[in-house]
């Protein structure tokens, strides 16, 4: 099944080396054969928004079809040295953004690790922070950065003087802005806005979370931009809780909230819903709470929109089953039991469109995401029946079922459902 041309037969593909030769109704000879009756194969999945670039968070998107995982939204603030020290292959393709949250902590001087704990959320910047921020983000993309990440609500006091500073960057080089927007449809406005004032190309991150309640009004705005011409996509996880630092400006008022609000968190590490004593405690260590705030409804939504991506927002910690399980669980709940989505549909949200979103760009990426002859060798087989996530919020690190084999770059990973381990994967850049 291959979303670009529409395919879906019983065909034979042959590989030889990193690459697609053959895509035929004629028997191929190899030196290996795989008998995939009965199975889907499918190009391999991509996830534009995976902050877990380790070797466990590797092998959890293998089991779960992926086989290239980009952190585009928080990104990195060195692009050189992310990739530097993931020389030698990894298990997938990988790769991240130029990120203005982790550039503006190193400009502000901020102390956290992953988001702003302190000057990188509070302070102003000054006109000569703002010029090395935005020299910081041009530098990145010299470096190969396949695209520009924002977290406005991690950065509360980033002017619009400063993100149109920022963002100008991403739209003076023709790079995609990865933007985790303001909350509600006013949120995907300004992002519209000041994408459109950057001249930018949009990509806006998990609308679901961001749109909440207002889901579909969100995707409204954002459907009459597409609809006006601008060059926007969107993207959905196919869960009902999200996930973020505690330690983040998403918590700062905490202390003024109603008692029973804090029992709609979970602490990661432990499975524990929170109390008032708890989340003060917590937030005070630094780590990562799970929000249980939207209804199956809002999920829905999303993930039935023609405009989203399928992307994971995974995180390093893994301690929520959107890290394990997101495409595994749109293919078995979406498509084979609610019947929501058509499976090539949901092909469609996993592959050709994340490398369409990046390929003008990026050109690698026009090999990725379809199954051609000549383009490169990650795929994915899956069984339609038996696929589905298995993690959950207690016990998420769990790998889905039902994803039979992998390549990456003509390599096996997973061989019979199990990890191979091998790493095959190679850098995503400019």
């Amino acid at each position: 099944m291959d979303p670009e041309s529409g395919t879906n037969a019983t065909l034979n593909v042959g590989i030889t080396g990193d690459r697609i030769e053959a895509v035929s109704e004629e028997l191929l000879a190899g030196t290996r054969v795989i008998d995939a009756s009965g199975l889907v194969v499918a190009p391999g999945f991509v996830d534009l928004h995976q902050h877990g670039q380790t070797d466990e968070t590797y092998r959890f998107m293998a089991h779960d079809g992926v086989t290239t995982g980009l952190e585009l939204e928080v990104g990195t603030g060195d692009v050189a040295a992310f990739y530097a020290e993931r020389e030698g292959g990894q298990p997938v393709n990988y790769g991240a953004s130029i990120g203005h949250i982790p550039v503006r902590m190193r400009v502000m001087g901020d102390t956290g690790d992953f988001l702003p704990a302190d000057a990188g959320k509070d302070d102003l910047a000054t006109p000569g922070q703002i010029d090395e921020i935005a020299r910081r983000i041009r530098e990145g993309l010299d470096q190969g950065a396949p695209a520009v990440g924002f977290g406005f609500p991690y950065t509360p006091a980033a002017t619009d003087e400063e993100l149109l500073a920022a963002m100008s960057v991403a739209g003076e080089a023709g790079a995609s802005a990865h933007v985790h927007t303001f909350g509600w449809p006013d949120g995907a406005q300004y992002v519209i806005d000041l994408a459109a004032q950057a001249g930018a190309p949009l990509h806006i991150v998990h609308a679901n979370s961001t749109g909440g309640a207002a889901t579909a009004q969100f995707l409204a705005v954002v459907q009459e931009a597409v609809d006006a011409g601008r060059d926007i996509t969107t993207e959905a996880y196919p869960y009902g809780a999200s996930q973020s630092r505690i330690e983040s400006a998403l918590y700062d008022d905490w202390e003024g909230w109603d008692d029973q609000r804090f029992g709609v968190f979970q602490w990661g590490a432990t499975g524990e819903r929170l109390t008032r004593a708890s989340f003060g405690r917590y937030r005070e260590q630094g780590g990562s709470v799970i929000s249980h705030v939207r209804t199956e409804e809002m999920t829905l939504a999303a993930v039935a929109s023609p405009l989203t991506m399928v992307a994971s927002d995974g995180g390093a910690q893994v301690s929520h089953p959107r890290s394990t399980g997101s495409f595994s669980k749109v293919l078995g709940k979406y498509v084979r039991e609610d019947g929501v989505l058509t499976l090539m549909e949901a092909l469609r949200k996993m592959t050709i469109e994340p490398a369409r979103r990046l390929e003008a760009y990026v050109p690698m990426m026009a090999n990725k995401g379809r199954i051609r002859v000549g383009a490169d060798a990650d795929i994915t087989v899956f069984d339609p029946e038996t696929v589905r996530d298995r993690g959950d919020y207690t016990n998420a690190a769990v790998p889905s079922a039902g994803i039979e084999y992998v390549f990456v770059n003509g390599v096996l990973t997973i061989e019979g459902g199990e990890y191979l381990g091998t790493r095959a994967g190679r850098p995503v850049r400019r």
